[in-house]
């Protein structure tokens, strides 16, 4: 079983990166899936707006990134949220997408002012209409409880929180796997 751990910002100073290596950590102490960490900000993506429902993309970055997601069984989404929002290369990179996402499990893990509450519960409507199943708990990073001078410092309850995140996605990607 794979799951992707996907650093949605591609801000060239992002924090996001960060954050992504801190859940890739735990994840991986957490086991019961092979977790890799996937950067939106990696695959240039611009503003590509084709879709396809066959997987095939004439855009050799959306094919790519097609490729790779598909590889996947089940994804923790790590969204800052940029004015009370989900941000938006995130979104058309989901966007891009569609078969490649159905019938897999996802969960995330928001950082920012209010942990990115706001923008997790519109990754929600719309993981939705794509066919994803989001896990119930999801892990708020706020700035400033869980950072120190621009760097991820979360603190001791974070990580039983993150275990609870991940205990949920793993046994809902097992359960869609079948």
């Amino acid at each position: 079983m794979k799951i992707a751990v996907i650093v949605g910002s591609t801000r060239p100073k992002r924090l996001g990166s960060a954050v992504g290596a801190w859940v890739l950590e735990q994840a991986e102490q957490h086991g019961g899936a092979e977790f890799t960490l996937l950067e939106v900000a990696d695959f240039d993506l611009g503003t590509n707006y084709e879709q396809s429902t066959d997987k095939s993309y004439e855009e050799p970055s959306t094919q790519r990134w097609s490729d790779v997601v598909d590889e996947f069984d089940g994804y923790v989404f790590v969204t800052p949220e940029y004015n009370h929002g989900l941000p938006a290369p995130m979104k058309s990179a989901v966007d891009l997408l569609y078969t490649e996402w159905a019938g897999k499990a996802v969960a995330f893990v928001g950082y920012g002012g209010v942990g990115a509450a706001r923008a997790v519960e519109q990754w929600r409507m719309v993981v939705a209409n794509l066919g994803l199943l989001g896990v119930r708990q999801a892990l708020h990073l706020q700035m400033a409880d869980d950072f120190e001078d621009d760097r991820v410092a979360p603190l001791p309850k974070r990580t039983g929180e993150m275990k609870s995140v991940l205990d949920q996605l793993v046994e809902l990607t097992a359960t869609l796997r079948g």
